[in-house]
């Protein structure tokens, strides 16, 4: 039979179970200052979607209260081995309480007693009035409560426990649960029940005497029940009486709490909007202070503000002094506005968010917030004034976007320079990039696209595409979307943007002026650069890829085949239920990790672990890395090839990673495999145009470069000032041996431990990468300190700052935020102290790459040789070029001299260049 919740029941909520088992649940949220957020998120989540089930006119939240209760009185031992409570959950209750709050929930926390005899009580007094109550808890006390007028439902895992539940999962009735409890014992609230009674000799005990007290009226009778140990249970039972009685009573939910109120009473208000925007504000939940504002009600706190503080001007953006220009002559008198102006906002509306095929629909402007103006030029409208000639607009802006000045301003501007280039303009003048400012601001501290600025730093929440275009396969392109909601959606991304640009522009300003030297120096002359780079694209051999994917098949075919011979039986390789019953099932391999729903893990960490043993899971580890090869590139790379340019061209993303380092989409060039021999195949059919060679010039151990820089170690930096190879040298100093005596499989361990040093990897990290015991990775790492001090007073002294400040830097100014560097979750503090020893490192060498992207590309301007030397991709340290083959040796040497002057460091900084037909040759 389903179960089914009455229509508008009387919800009760254990707070204190849910803050609990929230808190340890992934995922452990933070905000951008770093304070944990993971449990209040997970509570007020479950308490809104009780809220949309179940829409209850009474409710209650319930906590527990600080200090003792009765059953302390009862048994001085309850609870006391019990930990004290987390700092970062302890810091969590306040803000928690002050949303529920917020929600018009009722909040209950009542002294000297436990959430759980408030919530028995109200459930008791409501059924004595004929009211139905679901109690929502994951505490299994509570399944004593049900009855034929209450239900408990656990939203963790959404099920619902009605009498025949209680049967069913405990294996006893309702009414037997307190004895159930008490018979066991619960170690969690040191409740000691009767020694060595589990769950199994409980439940059979009850099942044949129904009660403690029928047992103890007849005591014998146990003794003729079917589970192990009944023979000697009489003798127990008898000594253990005192004790089993006081755990029954502390098992026992008290039912009759004296309440100054009844469950009528609590009843839910209306939400305080505005409180609940500030809140939601500070923990930075952003999906919920959107829906807010969809509603129109939060006005005064924005996103990730501290209360009574402004993150941002005070926002109300109307639409009421949009303007949409059709006439010609409207233009022109706009334009004369914008020549008077030190810098405007400007956007593009396209047909595409694909660079390379968008058409230009229309031309969104701003120089002064609240009045954005939109200039609509390829609608499909029928009926609206006839628009604006594109060709003729783009001839009266081409002089105005391509000058230093007025200056201009606007979000994801790379893209926009794509489009006016698609009509031979190319944008100047660029002031600042709005996701840019708010990723060198702050890179993890939030997404940076313009709707999440918008709400974070205006508090206003802009119209979204989809709100105008629909969704799915039948949604519009903008060309489609009737003009009287293109044009106010237009003129607001204008608009904006150039407020956002205030607000962040001041902010990054205030921070120091090396950031903004970060804004102004790198990022935003970056753009132009990338933009020149994704326009050309890079070529690729089309057969070759095809005749790879040919080969990789019949791989895929043997391994295949090689996986079934040792399972016994063939199964779906991409199958994890099939693969978790083949390899912990049938072939009972070890499980190493479990998913979050209890299964054993197939992840790749786990299988790498136990391919060391067995040969199955290296099969499939073999089996996965070339169906992945194949499918993200020697299959998909062929149609990604442009019709027009016969090129393929990635979109290089600058706000994403947290240290600075580029990363590449659509396609993905920087996961090219290079360790193996199908990766390095795929880079074999990148190759240049005829007449030209694949020239690749790549950083020579840039990070353990300016790790000898940043540490100062005397040793290090003599090592590189002598031009001697890092590892070999390293490994000398760590086994006491001279260079020539360094054999190669230590100087393998010395790499592994310089580049495990750079990312903070601990001694048993270091076991499992060359397969070592620990105690051996340790003495290697210990060695290496004691050879190099520097190095090991530069991690201690940043560990030190980073927990001081919050934060660590580049060499040039670069902040790289770590919001966990104080949590008290010992994991998540660990892995910020990594963090924290590699970001300067990780986010220096990126620096350092698109500074010499910025010289390289200002040095070939000056030499005029655009058509001789063209820069291709950025792939980590390396740059890639396809250069004229008679200019080959008048150009790479000049490159590798400039790539090295990209940065002054205490070593010297090497450019190493490699020359081919492609780029495999080349590397």
């Amino acid at each position: 039979m389903t179960k089914s919740v009455p229509e508008n029941p009387f919800v009760l909520v254990d707070g204190s179970s849910y803050l609990f088992r929230a808190f340890h649940a992934p995922p452990h949220l933070t905000n951008s200052k770093g304070e944990p957020t993971g449990a209040i998120y997970g509570v007020v989540n479950m308490l809104r979607s009780l809220l949309k089930r179940y829409k209850p006119e009474n409710m209650a939240v319930v906590f527990d209260a600080k200090g003792k209760t009765f059953r302390s009185d009862i048994y001085a031992e309850y609870k006391a081995h019990r930990p004290p409570m987390p700092d970062d959950l302890r810091s969590q209750i306040e803000p928690l309480h002050d949303i529920v709050r917020a929600m018009g929930l009722p909040l209950l926390c009542i002294d000297g007693v436990e959430a759980d005899d408030v919530i028995g009580t109200l459930a008791t007094q409501a059924g004595e009035e004929g009211r139905f109550t679901l109690i929502s808890t994951g505490d299994k006390d509570m399944a004593q409560l049900v009855n034929e007028h209450v239900m408990l439902i656990n939203t963790m895992t959404d099920t619902l426990l009605d009498e025949a539940g209680v049967k069913e999962k405990f294996g006893v009735e309702p009414n037997q649960i307190i004895d159930y409890l008490a018979l066991m014992g619960d170690s969690s609230d040191n409740i000691p029940g009767l020694p060595k009674v589990g769950e199994k000799t409980a439940q059979a005990m009850l099942q044949g005497i129904p009660s403690i007290d029928a047992i103890y009226e007849d005591i014998d009778a146990v003794t003729q029940l079917s589970f192990r140990g009944a023979k000697s249970m009489p003798a127990k039972l008898t000594e253990f009486r005192d004790q089993l009685l006081m755990s029954r009573e502390l098992a026992t939910i008290k039912c009759d709490v004296e309440l100054e109120f009844s469950p009528q009473q609590l009843a839910i208000e209306p939400a305080d909007n505005k409180k609940l925007a500030e809140l939601y504000g500070q923990c930075e939940f952003r999906r919920w202070l959107g829906e807010l504002h969809e509603i129109g009600a939060a006005t005064d706190q924005a996103l990730g503000i501290e209360a009574g503080e402004s993150d941002g001007p005070e926002t109300s953006i109307s639409h009421d002094d949009y303007k949409t220009l059709f006439t010609e002559q409207e233009v022109r008198d706009y334009l004369e506005t914008l020549k008077q102006a030190e810098y405007f906002a400007f956007d593009t509306e396209t047909t595409s968010l694909k660079y390379m095929e968008a058409e230009l629909v229309g031309v969104s402007l701003a120089v002064k917030a609240g009045e954005g103006v939109y200039i609509p030029v390829a609608h499909d409208y029928m009926e609206a004034p006839d628009q604006v000639d594109r060709a003729w607009l783009l001839e009266q802006l081409k002089p105005l976007l391509e000058a230093e000045t007025p200056q201009k301003v606007g979000q994801n501007l790379k893209y926009d320079a794509h489009i006016l280039r698609r009509y031979g303009i190319r944008l100047g003048g660029i002031k600042n990039d709005t996701m840019l400012a708010s990723y060198v601001f702050n890179s993890v501290g939030s997404r940076h696209d313009m709707d999440t600025l918008s709400l974070q730093y205006l508090n206003h929440k802009p119209v979204k595409f989809e709100d105008i275009a629909g969704k799915g396969a039948k949604q519009l392109t903008f060309n489609q979307i009737a003009l009287d909601q293109a044009a106010p959606y237009a003129a607001e991304d204008a608009d904006v943007t150039l407020r956002l640009h205030e607000v962040l522009w001041n902010k990054v300003k205030d921070t120091s002026d090396e950031l903004m030297s970060v804004l102004c120096d790198i990022e935003v002359p970056l753009i132009p650069v990338l933009t020149d780079m994704e326009e050309y694209g890079v070529k690729i051999d089309a057969d070759m890829l095809a005749q790879q994917s040919h080969d990789i098949e019949q791989l895929l075919t043997e391994y295949e085949r090689k996986a079934f011979d040792i399972a016994g039986e063939e199964f779906n390789l991409g199958s994890t239920k099939q693969l978790q019953q083949i390899l912990f099932e049938k072939l009972e391999l070890p499980v190493i990790k479990k998913t979050p729903k209890g299964a054993p893990s197939t992840a790749e960490d786990v299988l790498h672990e136990l391919a060391h043993d067995y040969p199955l899971p290296d099969v499939i580890l073999r089996h996965r890395s070339l169906s992945k090869l194949k499918s993200t590139y020697t299959d998909k790379l062929p149609k990604m090839i442009n019709p027009d340019t016969g090129r393929v061209h990635t979109s290089y993303q600058q706000a994403v990673a947290a240290t600075g380092r580029l990363s590449s989409t659509d396609p993905n060039l920087q996961n090219i495999p290079i360790r193996t021999e199908e990766g390095r195949r795929v880079r074999k059919a990148f190759i240049a145009e005829s007449g030209y060679k694949v020239v690749a010039i790549d950083y020579s151990q840039i990070e353990l470069r300016i790790m000898a820089h940043l540490s100062q170690d005397k040793a290090l930096l003599t090592a590189f000032a002598d031009g001697k190879d890092i590892h070999r040298a390293t490994a000398a100093e760590v086994f006491s041996c001279s260079l020539d005596e360094v054999t190669d499989e230590q100087r393998r361990r010395a790499k592994a431990v310089n580049f495990g040093l750079i990312y903070g990897m601990s001694a048993f990290g270091l076991a499992r990468q060359l397969d070592i015991p620990r105690h051996e990775a340790q003495h290697y790492m210990d060695r290496y300190f004691e050879r190099f001090p520097g190095v090991l007073n530069y991690m201690e002294e940043t560990r030190k700052l980073a927990k001081e400040q919050g934060y660590v830097k580049t060499l040039y100014g670069r902040r790289l935020p770590l919001p966990d560097i104080k949590a008290s979750n010992g994991a998540r503090r660990k892995a910020a102290e990594r963090a924290a020893i590699n970001a300067p490192m990780q986010g220096t060498a990126a620096d350092i790459i698109k500074r010499a992207m910025l010289a390289v590309n200002e040095w070939i301007a000056k030499q005029q040789c655009q058509d001789d030397v063209r820069m291709l991709m950025q792939v980590h340290d390396e740059l890639i070029f396809e250069i004229a083959e008679q200019k080959i040796d008048t150009y790479v040497k000049k490159l590798s001299d400039v790539m090295e002057q990209a940065a002054s460091l205490d070593v010297p900084l090497i450019a190493e260049a490699g020359v081919g037909i492609n780029w495999d040759e080349a590397h």
